[in-house]
């Protein structure tokens, strides 16, 4: 991660002084360093905050994750006023601020402690571990988390490295190498990215004078519902506020559709569209925002986790891409129509999720491994069965919280 921090600085560089230099190459440039650093980053910081959090609250340290990015989000949509910084003179300094939570992540990051997992499994630094979970943790009882890590370190001894074309060969991995492909496209193919991307726009069609202010208004919503979401991933759990959100975003997709088509009919409407859009973003945090991110590293143990995380960041980046070139010319075919599509989308992913994801919540890495290879001890599962029946396993007590 500190490495990957150079690569936003040059980035930020490139943008910042392509105008100086007169160089739309500097500008391109500069955007594809940043994509790449972008791709990088959203692997890693989740994989780390997984290996580094307690059981019990994985999934809020996880959603923190994402907290970062909205708010990053919502200061970069404020800058971008035309009273700051989102002026012909002075865009490339806007860009430029890459470089800033950059730079403070590279003073920050040497303070910061190696994963006690990969210390322990791939290192084999059992006290540097024990050391580093009693520091994070609070507590000098770190026994039972110590030897969940052992008893992996064992199984992956006796396993064969894990490539990406193994992920999807072997029995064990290709079901939930599938499952994370699917919540990566879920939170992108359901439609939220669109609406970001042309939300000034779609607020100018949906008749508001001032599109700008109810585009921050929405990065505003997205934060607080990011928010609410982190008081209740670990008490709901990950698979019940996925589910929730994406229903609410199919329902809030199919009002924005009514509302933009009878908007002319009835001024009301518009009010109506506002509200369905913001319902929407609300929901989006809920569930589909936070939850893809950090669940991918819960379904995995520690040998397959890099290159899951590597798939299923390209999964997202990828969909991320398609939206945002096809939305415009669906768009103009489909007119508000272009939403029903996505409610397609959300309710294909709602009966994945109800019928083939997990509840991850309160398990441990070793007990989610397990379950997904039919070993899960009996006093946790009476029988071997399908991947739905892992829903049933009783999540593990952490007395270090």
């Amino acid at each position: 991660m500190l490495i990957v921090n150079l690569l936003a600085i040059a980035g930020g560089c490139l943008m910042g002084f392509c105008k100086i230099a007169e160089s739309v190459e500097m500008l391109i440039l500069g955007r594809l360093v940043i994509g790449l650093f972008c791709g990088l980053c959203t692997g890693f910081v989740p994989m780390y905050i997984g290996e580094i959090s307690p059981t019990a609250l994985r999934g809020a340290f996880g959603t923190l994750n994402q907290l970062g990015i909205v708010i990053g989000i919502l200061v970069a949509q404020i800058f971008g006023l035309n009273t700051i910084l989102g002026t012909k003179e002075l865009w490339p300094l806007l860009l430029g601020f890459t470089i800033i939570p950059a730079i403070l992540q590279c003073a920050s990051l040497p303070f910061c402690p190696e994963s006690p997992r990969f210390l322990l499994i791939n290192r084999k630094e059992e006290e540097s571990a024990k050391e580093i979970l009693q520091r994070l943790w609070g507590t000098q009882d770190v026994a039972q988390d110590i030897q969940e890590m052992k008893d992996e370190s064992i199984r992956m001894a006796q396993e064969k490295k894990v490539t990406v074309v193994e992920l999807f060969r072997a029995p064990s991995y290709r079901q939930p190498i599938i499952i994370s492909i699917m919540l990566q496209l879920s939170q992108q193919l359901s439609g939220i990215n669109a609406v970001f991307y042309y939300s000034t726009g779609i607020f100018k069609d949906a008749g508001v004078k001032e599109p700008i202010y109810a585009t921050i208004g929405a990065g505003v919503v997205n934060t607080i519902f990011t928010v609410v979401s982190v008081f209740l991933v670990e008490k709901a759990g990950r698979r019940t506020l996925h589910l929730i959100g994406l229903g609410g975003m199919a329902f809030c997709s199919i009002l924005m559709t009514i509302s933009l088509l009878l908007k002319d009919n009835y001024g009301w409407m518009s009010f109506i569209c506002i509200g369905a859009i913001l319902a929407f973003v609300a929901f989006f945090e809920i569930g589909p925002g936070p939850i893809p991110w950090f669940i991918v590293a819960e379904l995995f143990g520690q040998g397959p986790r890099p290159a899951a995380m590597a798939v299923a960041g390209c999964s997202n980046w990828t969909s991320n891409f398609l939206v945002g070139l096809l939305f415009p010319s669906a768009a103009f075919y489909l007119g508000a129509y272009v939403f029903i599509v996505f409610t397609g989308f959300l309710v294909i992913f709602w009966i994945f999720t109800f019928f083939k994801v997990p509840e991850t919540r309160g398990r441990t890495f070793e007990e989610i491994t397990r379950a997904f290879e039919g070993q899960v001890p009996a006093g946790n599962r009476g029988e071997k069965g399908p991947i739905v029946e892992m829903n049933s396993i009783q999540p593990t007590k952490d007395t270090n919280v």
